[in-house]
């Protein structure tokens, strides 16, 4: 996903994206949506967040 499109999503989470990475970023959006902060921190095998948004793009 394109940084346009993450900060779309962001701002409807009501996330302030400003200066902020794209892992940052999406790290803020998964804690208002109630899941670990754990995009591309190597947990994608054992996170056990099935229903996470941003599963398919984590490493």
């Amino acid at each position: 996903m394109k940084m346009p499109e993450v900060r779309t999503i962001a701002r409807k989470k009501g996330v302030n994206a400003f200066g902020k990475t794209k892992e940052a970023l999406i790290r803020e959006i998964q804690k208002a949506e109630q899941f670990r902060d754990c995009f591309n921190r190597g947990e994608s095998a054992s996170c056990g967040q099935r229903h996470c948004s941003w599963r398919s793009d984590c490493k």
